[in-house]
Parts: structure tokens; sequence; C-alpha cells
């Protein structure tokens, strides 16, 4: 509807699972997923899930994407993947090992690009070998201040009583640098696909692959993830802008993504708007239909269903009937910083 692809990147140390949980990923039915990887050490990327979901696959030259001069590789890349024909749900780009998730993070922001819109960094974490390498020094991780989404991996490979502890110890940590990530445990390398981004249908194009689809249908078999909770709700009349903000500005606990289609009013006239909200950010974009029947939907893997649609229907129910400049004008700030 609006044009802009969600890029979405996979980030954390070598081994630590990026590939696995890349790979899972792309074996969601109906996806149509774009993917950049760094040539930067070794990728193993499933060549016949790749080849399925896009036309090719983009492979970034020269090292380590934090040292792209200007990002040229990785807007190259993203120039190519986001175009309307592609018709892709998210495009995903893996880090190396050696990217500094700092610096990605502002060259996606900052990308030229005008066919992409920023949809979180998701940071893996290998709890095996978590505290033989960054965790060893007391500092806490910058890298952990712009992930949206940390997932911690391998923790089938450690005894109950370690596992524990080691999940504990992660959250702490984590939480301590970025009180807003969301933490998902990774079982056997897999988390639900709806954390990360939207499929246009549940089923696989007709014009894809018949090798993608048979793989992706012999994973169904061997899937171990926690399906995420979802709470919605119909809007079948205009919105206060005011409460749509505020709920954008504090989501309900346990929501790490809202989006939703939604008619505000400003005065007599109704205007369409497209929100989505991925670990904190705010992105608002307009839409040219402004027909006011939409829906809000909040997804997370600990929300709280039953209070999550609570808040949603209290802002279908908010009142429109006075007029609310100051509440559109925040809306429209968002719109604007997303533009």
């Amino acid at each position: 509807m609006t044009g802009k692809v969600p890029l979405i990147a996979i980030t954390g140390f070598l081994g630590a699972g990026k590939t696995s949980l890349l790979n899972h990923l792309l074996r969601a039915p109906g996806a149509r997923l774009g993917v950049v990887v760094n040539d930067f050490g070794t990728i193993n990327v499933d060549a016949a899930l790749v080849s399925g979901q896009i036309d090719e696959a983009s492979t970034i030259s020269g090292g380590c994407l934090c040292c792209l001069p200007d990002a040229g590789g990785l807007d190259d890349a993203l120039a190519k993947l986001s175009q309307p024909k592609l018709r892709l749900d998210a495009i995903l780009v893996e880090a190396s090992g050696a990217a500094d998730p700092l610096a990605l993070d502002r060259i996606i922001r900052f990308s030229k690009v005008p066919r992409i819109r920023a949809a979180g960094i998701v940071e893996v974490i290998d709890a095996v070998e978590h505290f033989r390498t960054v965790d060893r020094v007391p500092e806490l991780p910058l890298r952990y201040a712009v992930a949206s989404l940390i997932v911690i991996g391998k923790t089938d490979l450690l005894s109950e009583h370690e596992r524990e502890a080691t999940i504990r110890a992660i959250r702490e940590r984590v939480l301590e640098r970025n009180p807003g990530a969301a933490i998902v445990i990774a079982r056997a390398g897999q988390i639900d696909p709806a954390l990360v981004f939207d499929t246009a249908t549940e089923e696989d194009p007709l014009d894809e692959l018949p090798i993608a689809q048979l793989l992706r249908e012999a994973a169904v078999e061997h899937t171990h993830h926690d399906h995420a909770r979802a709470a919605s709700v119909a809007l079948t009349e205009p919105v206060s802008p005011s409460a749509l903000v505020d709920l954008l500005e504090q989501p309900p606990a346990g929501a790490y993504r809202i989006k939703g289609r939604i008619g505000v009013r400003r005065g007599e006239s109704v205007h369409g708007f497209l929100v989505n909200v991925v670990g904190g950010t705010i992105h608002v974009t307009r839409l040219a239909d402004a027909r006011v029947e939409g829906e809000l939907v909040a997804i997370g893997m600990e929300l709280d269903q039953a209070a999550t649609e609570r808040r949603l229907e209290n802002v279908a129910r908010a009142s429109t009937e006075e007029p609310d400049t100051a509440g559109f004008e925040r809306l429209q700030r968002y719109r604007r910083l997303s533009s």
C-alpha cells in the first residue's frame, strides 16, 4: 500500500546462529523475501530457498557492512530488491559477525533508497559462547542498544540448570543496556516469523519455485518455535489521533509489533494512515484511500491478549466529536519523520 518494503537486519557474532535463523525465516509459507548477505566469512544460506524467494540473491562485497563507504554496496542491493515488480513482503540483511550493529543501524536509517523502511534489528546471541565473548568484559555491550529483538539461541545445548541461569543473566544484561528490547528464546534455532514480518498470503504464491515450496513444506514438520500472541480490533469508525498516538508511543506490555490501517478524523474530513511500530520505532504513512474501515493489531511473545484488546478497543471507542488539532499534528510529525 505504501510502496515501502520493511528492512530487517540480522546481526550477531560469528557462529551465533544468524544463518540458521535466516533459513528458518525463509521457510515461512507465502513469504516473498529479499535477502542481502555479506561475503565476509562463510555464508551458507540455502541457495534453493533464496532463489525461490527473489530473482537473485544480492551479496555485499568489500568486507564487513560497517566498513562500506557511504553504504554504497548495500544501497545498490536495497534499490534492486525494493523494486515494486518483486512484490516483496520484507528484505532481510544478514550482517557479518564483524559488523557493528550501531553503524549498520545508521546506514539503514540514513539510506537514500526511497522504497524501504527500517523495521528492526534482530541480534542473535549464542547462549553457549556468550560469556566467553562479549560479556567477559564488565562493560555492557553497546550493540544491545540498537537491537529491537534479541534472539537467544543454542540454549538446548546447555544443561537445565545452566540454561536457566544463562538466560536470566543474558536478559539482565540486555535490559540494563536496552530496557525496551524484546527477548525471545529460539527453540532449535527457530522463532515465529510473525515477530519479524507479515506475509501477503498464507500459502506459497503460484510463481514460486517448486523446490522452495517442497523445502518449506518439509520444514513445517520440524518446526519447534513458540507461536507469538496477537490481539486485534476492527475499526469501523474514524479514531481520535491523540488516542492513536498515545497507543503508538506507549504500546501495551509485551507488544513487540503494532500495525494497522486507520481512518483518523480531522474536523469534518477523514484521513487514512498506515502505522507500524517495531520495538519502539514508529512509522506512519498516509494512505490515498481514506475509507474508515480498518484494523489495529498487536503482536508479541509475552502479550497479555485480554489487556491488549482492551487497549485497542479504547482507541476504537475514543471520542472524535471534539476537534483534536494537537493530536493530528503529533501524528503528522511521525509521518514527516517516516518519509
